[in-house]
C-alpha cells in the first residue's frame, strides 16, 4: 500500500508508473510534495492525488486504443476538410479578367522598357508573371492529376509517404497514442489516403463544372458520433472538481468530500479525464447512471475486478454475479455530481445542472433499524460492556472476561443512545468541548478548537445537553480523568483512518460485534441504530421532528452552533428534550 515519505521534514507521495505507460509518460515514477510536515494530514492529502493520477493512466490506456469513431472521423474530416480547401482555392484563381489584366500589365512593361520582341530572354523575364496567371488553373489540375495517379498507387503499395504528415497531425490532435508502424497506423493512413483519393476525384469534377459529385468508396461517410473534445489545461474535471473542494461552498465535511471525489472519479473514469466540463449533459449523465444501476457493491475491493474500468466492471459482474449497487446508493453517486455541476453553473462553466430530475425512485423500505428493548438489554449485557476476554481483538471482546472496557467503545455508543449525536461527532469530542454553562453540562459538537474536528454540515455545529442517565453512568468522571490525565481530547485512542474518517473500524467492527452476540443478522443494526432510536424516543415523548431537528444536527448553521453559548433559557428548554430521551424497561445499573 502507498504510503507517504519524507524528503527533508516534507511529505511526499510516489507512485511506479505502470510498465505499458512509461515510454508515454516518459519516467518510471510519479512524485509530488504534500507540503505538510505532519504524517496524518499527509496521508489525508495523498488520496485525492492518487486517485486523480489513477484516473490519468485509465485514460491514457482509454486513449492506446482507436475507437470506431475516431477512425470515421479520421477519413470524413480529412475529406470534407480537403473540399473545403479546394473551393477556397478555386475562389481565388484567377478569372478571365484577371488574366486579361496580367497581359495588359506585361505588354505595358514590354513597351515602356522599350525591349525588342526578338530578345526571348528579355521578354520571358518580364511576362513571367503573366505566364503563371494564365497557367495557374491548367497547372493545379495537372498537380491534382498527377497526385492522384501516385495515391492510387502508394495505396496499393501500402506507402504512406505522402499522407504521413496528416496522420500526424490527426494523432496528435486527438492525444492519440498510435505509432508509426503499428497496424491501427497503416488503418489509420489507409483511410486518410482513400479520403484524399475521393476528394481528387471530386475536385477533378468540379474542373468540368460537376459539383454534384459525393464519396463513392463506403469508409468516406459522414460519423454517427462526435470527434473528440478535450479539455482546456486547467480545467479538467477533477481538476476544477479540487478548486470546488478547496472552495466548499457547502461547508460539507473531508469525509464527504472525498465521497464526493470517489463518487465522481466514477464519471471520469467512463468519460475520460479530458472530458470537457462544457459536455457534462444529460446523456453523459444517462449513459453513468446506466452503468451505475448495474455496478457491484465494493468492486474496488473486489480482485476480480482489479484494474478495470467502470464499463468493463459491469460487464465482468455478468459472471462473476456480485450485488449491485443499491438505488439509494445510487442517488448519492447523482447528488455529488450534482452538488459539483451546481458549483459549474455558478461559474459559468455549465448553463444547467444535467442531474436535474435523474434520481431514482426512493427506497421506501427502512435500511437501518432502531434497537427493540429486548436487544438494547441484551447488547448493553454483553461483554464489550460487562467484561470481555480481551481489550483488543474483537474476538475475544466478544467474549465474557476480566477486561473493562472504558474507553470510546463504551461512551460512544451510550452517548448516542442519549443524545442522537453521530458516532464521529462524538468520538472527536476535545476535553474543552464538555463545560458547564448555567449550572448545565453540556456538549458542544463543532469543528473549532485544536485538532482536526469536522461536522456534516454546518448546521451541524450544536449545543447539546448532557443527559442525566451519562452522569450517573459516570460520563463527567471520564471527563474529569481525562482532564487530570492532561489529554486535550475527550477520547484519545478514537483514531482517524487514512481517509480522514474518524472511527471508520470501531463502525465496522461494532457491527461485526452485533453478529457475534447474536443480534444482528444481515442488515438493519448498526452504530447509527442509536442515533435512530433517539429519534424515536423524542416522538414518543411527544415531540415532532421539526422540534427536535436542531439537536440531531439537521438544521442551518448558526453563530450559536459555532461558539457554543446559549441564553439560559434556551439551554432550559434543550435540557428539557434531551431528559425527554428515555427507554422504558432498560436498567443499566450494571454499568457503573
Amino acid at each position: 500500500m502507498t504510503q507517504p515519505y519524507r524528503i527533508g521534514a516534507t511529505y511526499y507521495v510516489r507512485v511506479r508508473v505502470p510498465l505499458d505507460l512509461v515510454e508515454i509518460v516518459g519516467s518510471e515514477y510519479r512524485k509530488q510534495s504534500l507540503r505538510t510536515k505532519d504524517r496524518d494530514e499527509a496521508k489525508r492529502r495523498m488520496w485525492p492525488i492518487l486517485e486523480q493520477w489513477s484516473h490519468e493512466f485509465d485514460d491514457l490506456r482509454k486513449r492506446r486504443d482507436l475507437t470506431t469513431e475516431d477512425r470515421a472521423h479520421a477519413a470524413w474530416d480529412h475529406f470534407a476538410g480537403a473540399m473545403e480547401r479546394d473551393e477556397i482555392a478555386r475562389q481565388h484563381m484567377p478569372t478571365p479578367d484577371d488574366i486579361e489584366k496580367a497581359k495588359g500589365e506585361a505588354l505595358a512593361t514590354v513597351e515602356a522598357r522599350g525591349i525588342d520582341p526578338s530578345n526571348q530572354l528579355a521578354m520571358l523575364d518580364v511576362i513571367a508573371d503573366f505566364l503563371v496567371v494564365k497557367g495557374r488553373r491548367n497547372f493545379d489540375a495537372h498537380s491534382r492529376k498527377v497526385k492522384l495517379d501516385t495515391l492510387r498507387r502508394h495505396l496499393t503499395e501500402g506507402e504512406f509517404a505522402l499522407i504521413a504528415d496528416e496522420v500526424d497531425e490527426f494523432i496528435r490532435r486527438n492525444r492519440l497514442l498510435t505509432k508509426p508502424g503499428s497496424s491501427d497506423y497503416a488503418d489509420l493512413a489507409r483511410r486518410m489516403m482513400r479520403a484524399e483519393i475521393q476528394y481528387l476525384e471530386r475536385s477533378l469534377e468540379r474542373d468540368a463544372g460537376d459539383y454534384s459529385g459525393t464519396p463513392k468508396d463506403p469508409v468516406v461517410v459522414p460519423p454517427s458520433g462526435p470527434a473528440r473534445e478535450f479539455a482546456a489545461k486547467g480545467e479538467e474535471i477533477m481538476t476544477l472538481f479540487e478548486t470546488y473542494a478547496k472552495e466548499n461552498p457547502r461547508g460539507i465535511t473531508a469525509d464527504t468530500l472525498n465521497q464526493a471525489r470517489r463518487d465522481i472519479g466514477t464519471f471520469v473514469d467512463l468519460h475520460g479525464n479530458s472530458f470537457p466540463v462544457s459536455r457534462i449533459d444529460k446523456k453523459a449523465v444517462r449513459e453513468w447512471k446506466a452503468l451505475l444501476m448495474k455496478f457491484p457493491v465494493k468492486a474496488s475491493e473486489t480482485k476480480a475486478f482489479a484494474g478495470m474500468s467502470i464499463d468493463r466492471i459491469v460487464k465482468e459482474n455478468e459472471k462473476v454475479g456480485k450485488p449491485v449497487l443499491t438505488p439509494r446508493t445510487i442517488n448519492r453517486y447523482l447528488s455529488s455530481l450534482g452538488a459539483f455541476c451546481t458549483w459549474l453553473v455558478a461559474h459559468g462553466y455549465l448553463e444547467t445542472n444535467p442531474t436535474a430530475d435523474m434520481a431514482l425512485a426512493k427506497e421506501k423500505k427502512r435500511s437501518t433499524f432502531p434497537f427493540t428493548q429486548d436487544q438494547l438489554t441484551k447488547l448493553f449485557s454483553s461483554p464489550l460492556f460487562t467484561g470481555s476476554q480481551s481489550a483488543d481483538e474483537w474476538a475475544g471482546i466478544a467474549k465474557p472476561g476480566n477486561w473493562i472496557i472504558r474507553d470510546h467503545r463504551f461512551w460512544v455508543p451510550l452517548v448516542m443512545l442519549y443524545s442522537g449525536a453521530r458516532p464521529a461527532e462524538i468520538a472527536q469530542l476535545a476535553v474543552a468541548d464538555v463545560r458547564e454553562q448555567h449550572g448545565r453540562w453540556i456538549m458542544h459538537i463543532t469543528t473549532e478548537g485544536n485538532g482536526e474536528k469536522s461536522v456534516k454540515t454546518a448546521g451541524s455545529m450544536r449545543v447539546v445537553p448532557v443527559h442525566s442517565e451519562l452522569i450517573r453512568l459516570g460520563f463527567l468522571k471520564h471527563h474529569a480523568a481525562m482532564k487530570d490525565a492532561g489529554e486535550t481530547r475527550l477520547f484519545p485512542e478514537a483514531k482517524r483512518n487514512s481517509r480522514g474518517q474518524m472511527i471508520a473500524e470501531f463502525s465496522r467492527e461494532f457491527g461485526r460485534y452485533l453478529t457475534r452476540i447474536g443480534l444482528k443478522n444481515g442488515r438493519g443494526l448498526s452504530l447509527y441504530s442509536f442515533r435512530h432510536g433517539a429519534a424515536d424516543a423524542l416522538r414518543r415523548a411527544g415531540y415532532l421532528d421539526e422540534a427536535f431537528g436542531f439537536i440531531l444536527g439537521h438544521t442551518k448553521g448558526s453563530m450559536t452552533g459555532r461558539y457554543g453559548t446559549l441564553p439560559q433559557g434556551m439551554l432550559e428548554q434543550r435540557v428539557e428534550l434531551i431528559e425527554a430521551i428515555a427507554y422504558p424497561g432498560l436498567n443499566l445499573c450494571h454499568l457503573h
